[in-house]
């Protein structure tokens, strides 16, 4: 894909309906709670890849940023912590993908990177866990203080392992999402 030149109202306009879409998905998932936040996750996450299949990184920035905002202000900082992963990781991951293609950034260096920034949002998740701000808090069943003595070997691992599945798919995600909004000539 060549880089075309576009109208600043095209960049405005894409990323603002990336945005909308976004804030809309995100809304319904803190709202509806329960498992299907991570497909309201998803769906967010596909939305603000549009502004950047263009090439569009400030638009597709401000589009997150819009996002954060507009979600909290239309309810959702009553159950802010359903959001939390995604103002720290989520939303910004497909932004970081972009910059590590367009800058040519190594593979693996980058994805080192990006696994640190995202076992240290499941430690963020954990400790809000953990001290009662979400859910029942700290709990005494067995089970439960198995997991808590070794919460800080399973994190790492587990969490790594899953990030390079959920890289690989998110880079997918963006191919198709780039070949979609590419027919859209303006």
């Amino acid at each position: 894909m060549g880089k075309q030149k576009y109208s600043k109202s095209f960049e405005i306009a894409l990323s603002a309906i990336s945005c909308a879409v976004a804030v809309l998905s995100l809304s319904m998932g803190v709202f509806a709670g329960g498992y299907f936040l991570g497909l309201w996750y998803l769906i967010a996450v596909l939305a603000l890849m549009v502004p950047l299949a263009k090439q569009f990184y400030w638009g597709g920035f401000l589009a997150y940023l819009g996002t954060c905002i507009l979600t909290v202000v239309l309810g959702a900082a009553a159950r802010f912590w359903d959001l939390l992963p995604f103002i720290m990781f989520f939303g910004l991951h497909p932004l970081a993908n972009a910059l590590q293609i367009r800058f040519k950034i190594n593979r693996w260096l980058a994805y080192a990177i990006k696994a640190v920034w995202f076992i240290g949002t499941l430690f963020a998740g954990y400790f809000m866990i953990l001290y009662g701000f979400i859910g029942g808090g700290v709990t005494s069943s067995a089970l439960y203080q198995n997991i808590k003595n070794y919460i800080y070997i399973i994190i790492p691992a587990a969490g790594a392992v899953a990030f390079l599945v959920y890289d690989y798919l998110i880079f997918k995600c963006q191919i198709m999402v780039n070949y979609l909004i590419y027919r859209i000539r303006k």
